[in-house]
């Protein structure tokens, strides 16, 4: 694959410019492509070093749940066998592949350190300078600050505690058994992992559906897609109706090891010991917190947020001229998922560019 070369951020930064996005991943790609092709005035900065850090630094046996298919941006189909499951570090080869193919103008090393009104606009800070910008694109992603209960402080030092961001693979983990709260798709795939070495319980939550990764000779999220329930707007009637947890998609090695023992769901702790809901105590030597993310925004400025602490906005388009992309369900079940963010982006995209031409 050609490899692009943004910009490291080394001072050649516009102090004005139409358009900042924020964020180099596949929401920010997406929204870059959708400016490009519009012909808007923009840049895209990021904190990391190099495009798909987010992707590397998963685990290091994870698989994308969708084929190659429905696992491309606009534009630049994902590379190989339309039906295989490509690698996580795949990932970032793509993403360069990306950007150097609609040469998007990326600025990495260049953290965003924080966001405020100045006049009709916005004033974006990074430690490299700062920047006047008319509209503002936050693509920072679903899975910002990992989320762990309150009750974790209640384990003894003794017990390993690590969020599922931080784990690679099972050489991290010590010997005894493990608990793996939370049982969606990244709890299983891990327990299934660490069954191979190790003594493992999943804390459930919720019931959730499960779909197998193929059906009928076709990828699950052919037929998603062919339904429209990916599509479907969040805040229609319908889709309230649907309002039911994601599913969790039986991958090729055949989910979760029959080793793996289930528990109800972790409502608190003591020592070595997580309590259940229905008062099981579980020994335990480590506990993997599967348990999701939640969103964060320091490094917006207060008049910024709602009284909830989140930015107002209507699926991603704010009428302040600051918008969103690649939030959870931030529009429909696709919002977060890297091969269907760009219907957001396009939409989201498409805003900002008339925005940008009054």
């Amino acid at each position: 694959m050609p490899s692009s070369n943004p910009s490291a951020g080394s001072g050649d930064l516009p102090s004005d410019i139409d358009v900042v996005v924020i964020g180099a991943g596949q929401a920010g790609l997406a929204v870059g492509h959708t400016l490009k092709q519009a012909g808007v005035d923009f840049v895209i900065l990021d904190a990391a070093s190099e495009l798909g850090v987010s992707w590397t630094n998963r685990w290091d046996s994870l698989r994308l749940f969708t084929s190659a298919q429905f696992s491309g941006l606009p534009g630049l189909p994902f590379p190989g066998d339309p039906d295989r499951y490509p690698a996580k570090d795949e990932v970032p080869d793509y993403f360069r592949t990306y950007a150097a193919t609609f040469a998007l103008p990326i600025h990495l090393g260049t953290p965003v350190t924080s966001v405020g009104r100045s006049g009709d606009g916005f004033s974006v800070t990074t430690p490299v300078g700062r920047i006047a910008a008319r509209q503002v694109v936050a693509a920072v992603g679903a899975f910002q600050t990992p989320a762990v209960p309150g009750f974790s402080q209640r384990l003894a030092p003794s017990v390993a505690q690590l969020h599922s961001h931080a784990y690679r693979n099972p050489g991290q983990i010590p010997a005894g058994p493990v608990a793996v709260v939370g049982s969606a798709n990244s709890g299983l795939q891990i327990a299934a992992e660490l069954s191979a070495t190790h003594e493992v319980v999943v804390c459930k939550g919720r019931r959730q559906p499960r779909l197998p990764q193929r059906i009928l000779g076709k990828d699950a999220f052919w037929w998603l897609s062919k339904s429209g329930i990916l599509r479907l707007p969040t805040n229609t009637p319908l889709a309230r109706r649907l309002a039911m947890p994601d599913p969790i998609v039986d991958t090729k090695s055949g989910g979760p090891a029959r080793s793996v023992r289930y528990a109800a769901r972790a409502v608190d702790a003591a020592g070595t010991q997580l309590v259940t809901a229905d008062g099981q105590r579980l020994d335990v030597s480590t506990v993997l917190w599967a348990t999701g993310y939640r969103n964060e925004w320091p490094w917006l400025d207060a008049e910024l947020l709602g009284a909830d602490g989140q930015p107002p906005h209507d699926a991603g388009i704010g009428a302040s001229g600051l918008h969103f992309v690649g939030l959870y369900r931030m529009r429909n079940r696709g919002s977060a998922l890297l091969g269907f963010v760009g219907r957001d982006a396009q939409r989201v995209g498409a805003a900002v560019a008339r925005r940008s031409k009054r």
